[in-house]
Formats: structure tokens, C-alpha cells, sequence
């Protein structure tokens, strides 16, 4: 039983932390990165795609060809109108270009051309723009305790699931331990980072649609469920499917369909409509 219960911890621990590395590599927030041969060579350029608000994104990129000039082409996010365009400027071996500021939530549509001494293009994104969003700071002290806990949550909820698979009675109680440190990750820390980055506490149901509190409420849901069913006599399937919804809620992208300013409305929402509408923009 020892062996089993030490070897269970050891594979919620591994599967932790691929959720973990996957949420880290996914999402609308993560540098995107691309590349284009030039002469042979292969020149990477990094897209930013998230940027504290009071100061401008710097987009910055390796090339030392000096015949090589470029632009960066930008509007705000759904806005509609044309794009403009701002030279890339040499420093030394790179290439540099800013967006301006803008406010927490604002996005800009962004993509890059490069050009040789011809005039010719040599690399352009246009049929694929990047989404960069600006946010408020969230100081250290907040976001590491929030960030923390929730891999907590993640991890003790992955054990419990997998104790409750095999009849390892010791998950009745470290279910309760799932849920005090989702409570505090996600509903103590985690709206407090959301007001810092985006100026509300929370902005999922039933005050918006923002995907990432409305996951973190889904998995409330599912373990105050799997703790009350199991409050009188041992249901241990109610667990694992706890744990089970849980994994699948981590296994969606983080900050999807996260808080958006509109730049017509000047309103921050959030939601899958508003994303499906950049579509038709």
C-alpha cells in the first residue's frame, strides 16, 4: 500500500508538470516564433504577444544583413482601420521596432516585412498577423503566490483523482486539501492579479465570459460535487471525474478568450463572441 500511494504522488507530480510545461508553451500570451531563409541562412523573428501597459512593446530580432530594411504594420485589435507602418530601425545587428502603449487590454494586429536593396520582400506575415495584449504589472508578491498555488491545486487534484482510481481511501481527505488551495489560488490570488492586469476583480459568470475565471469556477464546481458526494459514504468516481474535469479544464490553452478593450467602446470584455468577431475584421 506504501509503494502504491508513494508511486501514485510520483505520477501526479510528473503529469503536473507536463500541465504545467504545456499551459507555459500555449495560449494567446506566449512569443511567437518564425523564421525565413536569407541567403541559407535561417533569420528567426520573435512575435511578443503580451506587454505590461506605460511603456512601448519593443520587438527586436537578429539580423545582420545591413541591405535588409523593413516595417512593422500595426492597428488595434478589432478596430477596422488601415494599418500603419513604422520603419525598422538597425541597431548594430538587429532590427528594432515599438508598438505604443496601450491601455490594459488594449491589442494591436501586428506583422512585419522585410525587404531586400531592391525593394523586393524577402518575409512577411500579413496573411497571419500576431495579437499582442497589453497589462497591467501584477507585483511578484501576487503573482508567484497565485501561480504557485494553482500548480498546488493541479497537483494534489491529479493525486487525489488518482488515489480514488485505485481505491486508495486516503483521497477523501486530500480531496478537501484540492480545494482549500484552489480556493486560494484561484479565488483569493487569482482576482487579485486580474485587477492589477486588467482593473476588475473577476469577469467570469455572471459578470462576463472571460474563459479563465469561468474555468477556474468549472473546477470549483466539480470538486465541491465530488467532496459532497462522497460526505457520507466512499462514491470515489465522483472524484476522479472531478479530477478528470479538472485536467481537461488545464488543458486548455490559459488566458483564451481573456479580457479585450474595445477600441470603439473603450469597454474591456471578454468571451468567445468578441473573439469570433476579429474574424469578420
Amino acid at each position: 500500500m506504501v509503494v502504491k500511494r508513494i508511486l501514485i504522488w510520483i505520477l501526479a507530480f510528473i503529469l503536473t508538470i507536463i500541465f504545467a510545461y504545456y499551459q507555459r508553451v500555449t495560449g494567446p500570451t506566449y512569443p511567437v516564433k518564425d523564421s525565413f531563409l536569407l541567403s541559407g541562412k535561417k533569420i528567426e523573428i520573435v512575435y511578443l504577444r503580451s506587454h505590461n501597459t506605460g511603456s512601448n512593446a519593443k520587438i527586436e530580432f537578429y539580423l545582420p544583413d545591413t541591405n535588409i530594411t523593413g516595417k512593422i504594420y500595426f492597428r488595434e485589435y478589432l478596430s477596422g482601420k488601415p494599418y500603419q507602418a513604422v520603419a525598422l530601425v538597425r541597431n548594430g545587428d538587429s532590427l528594432v521596432a515599438s508598438l505604443p502603449s496601450l491601455p490594459p487590454a488594449g491589442k494591436y494586429q501586428y506583422y512585419i516585412e522585410l525587404y531586400d536593396s531592391n525593394g523586393k520582400a524577402v518575409y512577411t506575415r500579413k496573411k497571419e498577423p500576431v495579437v499582442i495584449r497589453f497589462k497591467g504589472d501584477v507585483p511578484a508578491s501576487i503573482l508567484i503566490p497565485h501561480i504557485l498555488f494553482m500548480f498546488l491545486a493541479i497537483f494534489f487534484g491529479v493525486a487525489t483523482g488518482l488515489l480514488a482510481l485505485f481505491d486508495d481511501l486516503s483521497f477523501r481527505k486530500i480531496q478537501w486539501w484540492t480545494l482549500v488551495l484552489l480556493l486560494i489560488g484561484g479565488f483569493i490570488f487569482g482576482p487579485i492579479v486580474q485587477k492589477h492586469a486588467f482593473g476588475q476583480y473577476w469577469t467570469g459568470i455572471p459578470y462576463g465570459w472571460d474563459l479563465t475565471d469561468n474555468k477556474t469556477l468549472i473546477m470549483l464546481i466539480a470538486w465541491i460535487i465530488a467532496i459532497w458526494g462522497n460526505r457520507h459514504e466512499t462514491r470515489r468516481w465522483w472524484t476522479v471525474i472531478a479530477a478528470v474535469v479538472q485536467i481537461i479544464v488545464y488543458l486548455i490553452p490559459h488566458s483564451l478568450f481573456g479580457s479585450t478593450l474595445n477600441p470603439e467602446t473603450g469597454q474591456v470584455t471578454q468571451g468567445i463572441i468578441l473573439s469570433l468577431l476579429s474574424l469578420f475584421s
